[in-house]
């Protein structure tokens, strides 16, 4: 049995076993919570999507039930330093992460050992979109789909931006490579910012990222959306079809972006299930909603019993997808 096989399978039994817990936990009331002051743990650094979304809950909980909420930066790792401080808090639900899928799928693929059983290590509470992620390509290309990027790929040297090794940026050109045997190079870069400034410039012809830090390309006329990423069409982009539309498989091309927010294990199931409703509730906020149509977000938060459904279908896919890149983190 392979190491990847077996990820796949603790993922399948992770995400099975919990949702089969769930008709037989007791009937109580909810428990009081918070009761105290709420620490949530950002994977990653401030001003990016998962720290806005750590910061805009973190208010709503704050304004809501009168608690001190203190969000902490703990980067690195893919999420690993701040998954390590995580694991050492009381499971009382005072102490939570919010990072990105990678902490809990790619990592245990892209790492060769790792400090937190992705598995065993934490109680899921939340799951919240991060938003398509367009395929944007030069407008030297001429290209204004899929299948005309493919022709100029298979004529030129091209150089496809990724805003981290094993992203899902990293996953569509490899993909593309698979599908229509081309050979196009990826860049890795650490974020966002560099990768669409080098497209901007032309130094590379394509890159996948979140819509709100594309804009300034678009905006300007250098880069091209081409493509979204899952099986709807963007609110922002309504005349982008999607990969899906335009026949690609729907195995890697409709894979959800997305952050979660997770607690400790051993988070008994009722408070759970409160800290979830709360979060679900803080996705409806106001703030929270400006957020999302400013990123360009169509999909709301979901609650635990959702997240564990998306990880036990999706968990599978990202692990052989990022599998098959054969990479190691640095």
């Amino acid at each position: 049995m392979t190491i990847q096989s077996m990820n796949r399978r603790n993922v399948l039994r992770a995400g099975t076993a919990a949702l089969a817990t769930l008709p037989f936990a007791r009937a109580s009331a909810a428990p009081a919570w918070p009761t105290k002051p709420v620490r949530i743990i950002c994977a990653y650094p401030p001003g990016g999507l998962t720290d806005q979304y750590s910061r805009a809950y973190g208010d709503f909980i704050q304004q809501t039930y009168g608690q001190t909420v203190i969000v902490e930066n703990k980067t690195g790792g893919g999420g690993a330093t701040a998954a390590i401080a995580l694991k050492a808090a009381p499971p009382d639900g005072h102490t939570l992460m919010v990072t990105v899928s990678s902490t809990l799928l790619g990592n245990r693929v892209l790492h060769k050992s790792l400090p937190y059983n992705p598995d065993t290590d934490f109680s899921h509470v939340s799951l919240m979109s991060s938003g398509h992620l367009p395929l944007v390509v030069h407008t030297s290309t001429g290209a204004t789909n899929v299948k005309e990027f493919v022709e100029y790929a298979r004529k030129n040297k091209v150089s496809f931006g990724s805003y981290a090794a094993g992203s899902f940026a990293h996953i569509v050109c490899a993909e593309l490579n698979r599908e229509y045997g081309l050979d196009m190079v990826v860049v890795n870069y650490r974020g966002e910012a560099p990768m669409w400034q080098d497209l901007h410039a032309k130094a590379i012809q394509a890159a996948v990222g979140s819509y709100q830090a594309a804009l300034p390309v678009l905006e300007s006329g250098a880069g091209r959306a081409i493509a979204v990423q899952t099986k709807k069409r963007m609110s922002k982009l309504p005349d982008v079809p999607t990969f899906i539309e335009q026949g690609l498989p729907p195995r890697a091309f409709q894979l959800l972006s997305w952050i979660c927010a997770v607690g400790p294990a051993g988070m008994p199931p009722d408070l759970v299930e409160t800290v979830s409703n709360v979060m679900v509730e803080a996705g409806k906020s106001e703030r929270v909603q400006k957020m999302l149509a400013t990123f360009g977000i169509d999909d709301p938060a979901v609650g635990h019993k959702e997240f564990r459904e998306i990880l036990a279908a999706e968990g599978p896919i990202w692990i052989d997808v990022v599998s098959a890149l054969k990479i190691q983190a640095e």
